[in-house]
């Protein structure tokens, strides 16, 4: 059977793609590290409402001249009229309403100012909690798929789960985007979706492998072709569906969940990108070693 596309005669490209993104993301996070808010780690954010769109270097003016060298802004709102100023310092009343009044009298008196401390322990502690979620839910999912399909399938559908956020939080860090408790949501959101869609693939395969009994690889690689491209469709419909909601959240959802809404862009193309070209060939790799291994003691 022919195909548009042979997922399988490809694979090595697809693992190349792979490869490059997830050493680009660790080498920029051993570089740069991550853009950590204010979330987890102590310090205060002032959102700076000016009301309209303004020049950042001049808003930056203001602050310098209260003493913040290199103050850490950004433009924020649909129409980039505020302005959001970090600090690790905790300002005390006296310096925020300074701030307040040195933006009033640069913008007018219409500026409002609103301020947000935080203590890093909460923080650290739902990142520390997130990472055994992801711990917990990677183990069953293992379990859960070696019973009810085999060991390899359970590892596989891991590894690209693993491959999903970890190729997320390596673009956050290169590109410096600012990691917050809402990134650790998307992040668990991704879990699930990634092995939702790699679980459906994974089904189809197994069916076909027990419906054509396959001896070479070429019909191992038939199998996976023809599983992948069965389910090809609702594939695409699905992450599509759920991208058109991600994409809205992105546009429209605010400066609060900007973060996690394009973490969970990421997430959710990556993850069907895995699910399709990555989860299902390394089980065939694996797959095929292992049925040359059991081949001399069946003979």
């Amino acid at each position: 059977m022919n195909y548009k596309l042979d997922f399988v005669r490809r694979r090595k490209w697809f693992y190349l793609i792979s490869g490059a993104l997830l050493l680009l993301g660790l080498v920029s996070f051993l570089v740069q590290g991550l853009n950590l808010g204010i979330d987890f780690k102590s310090g205060t954010r002032v959102d700076v409402r000016i009301g309209h769109p303004y020049d950042l270097a001049e808003a930056k003016k203001v602050l310098t001249g209260l003493g913040y060298k290199d103050a850490n802004v950004r433009a924020a709102g649909n129409n980039k009229e505020v302005l959001v100023f970090r600090t690790n310092e905790v300002l005390s009343p006296d310096k925020v309403a300074k701030i307040r009044t040195a933006f009033q009298q640069k913008y007018g008196k219409n500026v409002d100012i609103q301020e947000q401390k935080v203590d890093p322990i909460i923080g650290q502690e739902l990142v520390r909690n997130a990472i055994i979620s992801v711990a917990v839910a990677s183990i069953g999912i293992i379990l859960y798929l070696t019973i009810r399909f085999e060991y390899r399938f359970a590892v596989s559908a891991v590894v690209a789960l693993l491959h999903d956020v970890l190729i997320v939080i390596g673009l956050f860090s290169l590109f410096q985007w600012e990691v917050d408790l809402v990134f650790v949501a998307a992040i668990l959101t991704i879990v699930g979706y990634s092995v939702n869609d790699t679980i459906v693939i994974f089904d189809r395969i197994r069916e076909n492998v027990e419906l054509h009994r396959p001896k070479k690889f070429e019909e191992l690689a038939r199998v996976v072709n023809e599983s992948i491209h069965q389910t090809l469709v609702r594939s695409i419909n699905t992450v599509l569906t759920v991208v058109f909601g991600a994409s809205t959240l992105l546009l429209f959802g605010g400066e609060s969940i900007f973060y996690f809404s394009l973490a969970l862009l990421l997430g959710l193309l990556f993850g069907a990108y895995s699910s399709i070209f990555i989860a299902s060939q390394i089980w065939l790799d694996w797959k095929w070693r292992s049925m040359n291994r059991a081949k001399p003691a069946s003979e």
